[in-house]
Parts: C-alpha cells; sequence; structure tokens
C-alpha cells in the first residue's frame, strides 16, 4: 500500500480528489475545519499540515477502499510508482471543469493549484490517449492563466504551454482543438506587439473551417484589433462591424457586447469620439459584465475614451482609476501595463 512520509497541502488535495469528497464533506470526513482543507487546496506543497493533522490523513488513507488509493496514488505518484498508462479521467474532467471556472472569475491561485496536480508529476506520453488529451486541455487551460496574468513570453509562459498542448493535440489528430491553440498563440502575438503578424493569422483562421462559426467569428473581430493598433482604424471598422453582425446571427451576447468595445475603440482612434461614446454605451448596457476581466477592459476602454476629449478628461481618470483597483486586485497585470500606458499617453 502507498504511504506518504510527509503530507502536504498536495498530497492532501489528492486524497480528497481520490475520495470523490467535496472540500466540506472531506473536512468532516478528517474532523477539521473547512478553512483548513481550503488552504490546502489552495497552497498545494507550499504548506505542511500539523504533526496530528498528518496522523489523521495517514488514517484516512488507509481506511480508504482499494479504488480510492489506486487513484491517490495515481494522482500523487503518477508514473513513478502506478503504472503511469492510465490516469483518473473522471476527476481528471472534474478538475479542467473548475479549473474553468476559476479562471471567469480571475482566481488565479487555486487554478494553478488545481492545474499543477497533474501537469507537476506526470509525463503524458506515459498516459493513454484520454490521459494525453486531458493534459493537452490542462496545458492550454494554464496557458489561459499565463496570458490572463500578462505572462506571455519566455520558458514558463503561455506560449510556451500554448506551443507544446498544439504538438500534443497535433499527435491525437484533433484538428480542431490544433485551430483553437493556434487562435490563443495569435492573441499571445498580439499582445506581445506583433499586430501585422497576428493580423494575418486571424485572417487566416478567420476562413479556417477547423474552427466553429463562432470561433471564426472571433478571429474576425481580432483581425480588426489588431489593424486598430497599427492604426488602421477605417479598415478595422468595417471587419469589426462584419463580426457583430456574425455574433447577432449566433446569439452571442458577450461577444458581441465586446465587438462593439472593440468597435468603440477603432472609431476613437480614428477621432470620432460621438461614435466612440455611441459604441462604448452599447458595450456596457448590451452584455452581462460577470467578471473582474470583462470589467477592467470594458472601463478601460471606456475611460481611454473618455480621456480622449478635455471636458471629459477627469472622468476618463476617475475611470481608470476604478479600472487599475480592480486589476490590481485579481493580479491582471496585461491590464495594469494597458491602464498606464494609457495614463503616460495623457500625460506625454
Amino acid at each position: 500500500m502507498v504511504n506518504v512520509q510527509q503530507w502536504t497541502g498536495r498530497e492532501a488535495s489528492a486524497l480528497r480528489a481520490a475520495l470523490r469528497m467535496s472540500m466540506r464533506v472531506f473536512a468532516e470526513h478528517l474532523g477539521v475545519a473547512l478553512r483548513t482543507v481550503a488552504k490546502w487546496e489552495d497552497l498545494g506543497e507550499t504548506t505542511r499540515p500539523r504533526p496530528d493533522t498528518q496522523a489523521i490523513l495517514d488514517t484516512a488513507l488507509a481506511r480508504a477502499d482499494a479504488h480510492a488509493r489506486a487513484r491517490f496514488e495515481r494522482l500523487v505518484f503518477g508514473g513513478s510508482q502506478a503504472d503511469g498508462r492510465t490516469a483518473d479521467h473522471e476527476t481528471w474532467t472534474e478538475d479542467i471543469d473548475r479549473v474553468i471556472v476559476c479562471l471567469s472569475r480571475q482566481d488565479f491561485t487555486f487554478a494553478s493549484s488545481l492545474l499543477n496536480r497533474w501537469l507537476g508529476f506526470h509525463n503524458p506520453r506515459t498516459f493513454d490517449p484520454k490521459g494525453q488529451y486531458l493534459y493537452g486541455r490542462s496545458l492550454a487551460l494554464l496557458g489561459d492563466l499565463q496570458r490572463d496574468q500578462g505572462v506571455i513570453l519566455g520558458p514558463l509562459s503561455a506560449r510556451q504551454s500554448y506551443a507544446t498542448a498544439r504538438g500534443l493535440f497535433a499527435e491525437l489528430d484533433i484538428p480542431r482543438r490544433v485551430a483553437q491553440i493556434e487562435l490563443s498563440l495569435a492573441v499571445v502575438n498580439e499582445m506581445a506587439g506583433q499586430l501585422g503578424h497576428s493580423a494575418r493569422q486571424y485572417e487566416r483562421l478567420a476562413a479556417d473551417e477547423r474552427l466553429s462559426r463562432r470561433d471564426r467569428a472571433r478571429a474576425r473581430l481580432w483581425v480588426g484589433t489588431a489593424l486598430s493598433k497599427e492604426g488602421n482604424n477605417e479598415y478595422a471598422t468595417t471587419v469589426m462591424a462584419t463580426a457583430i453582425r456574425e455574433f447577432e446571427g449566433l446569439g452571442e451576447p458577450e461577444d458581441w457586447s465586446v465587438a462593439h468595445q472593440k468597435l468603440a475603440l477603432a472609431h476613437r482612434g480614428s477621432g470620432d469620439l460621438t461614435r466612440a461614446l455611441h459604441y462604448i454605451d452599447i458595450a456596457r448596457q448590451g452584455g452581462t459584465i460577470d467578471s473582474p476581466m470583462q470589467r477592467v477592459r470594458l472601463d478601460t476602454a471606456h475611460g481611454h475614451i473618455l480621456l480622449s476629449d478635455p471636458a471629459t478628461r477627469n472622468d476618463g481618470l476617475s475611470v481608470l482609476d476604478q479600472a487599475a483597483r480592480m486589476a490590481q486586485q485579481y493580479g491582471l497585470s496585461h491590464q495594469l501595463r494597458s491602464i498606464e500606458g494609457i495614463r503616460k499617453g495623457q500625460r506625454g
């Protein structure tokens, strides 16, 4: 039977997952506080339970049935002590679903701990095809997390995570996933300032049948975004208007709202502040703002437009300050850099 020499939050979280218990039920099962279990989940291997709790965890593992112990062994040791060619697909899939929710709320700490549970201790080549697929999905989500935090270049970055995921999906012959990763890589290139290159990537993907109609419409919208950043605002507004019609036809209110936000910025870039204010008002009223990221992006765009008119400059600074506070609160580094760039532009 597997033994744990030193329990950390990582092993404790793996035991909870292996027992298929919620955090609340697991806390009751062990007789510890719910906040203790939450701490294990958040801090992972950087936290160690007290000696008396270590003994409680030993007992809980010893009393688990054979299936739960096998799941625990695969979660903690991967290919080093377990078979390694299989994984607990059900638990892994559940964790991926939880990561998606965490990222929508910008809960990066918990999302990272869930992903590292699977990515940090396994070699994907030891998994069966289903496990390799889940590994690729986890890598893509890690790329999303790194991108949202502004870590886009370098060996431990969104670009690296996406590139590795693309290689796995290509080996598994899943064209749709490969194309989705290529779309994410185009976003990274745009964030890195490679506007012409990213615009060409978006334009190609906007006609790529491997992608869904929604993803193709998003690629078309992002063509306009890259062009607008290059100063080609007239053509950008035409492309964005086409994307808006596609989102409307698809019944995608959030994408429709985001597209109006980007269209507003393109009109600001061309000097048409009346249209810019018109479209940013549509964006503010037309979608459900249910995440800090959406709020920060919308407020940043609104503040940028208001700053462009001396009569509304103070209002613009106030809106940008509000966006900066929220970006700071949720660790949205890329958004903070954008806000500071807007402020410097006004000071200059």
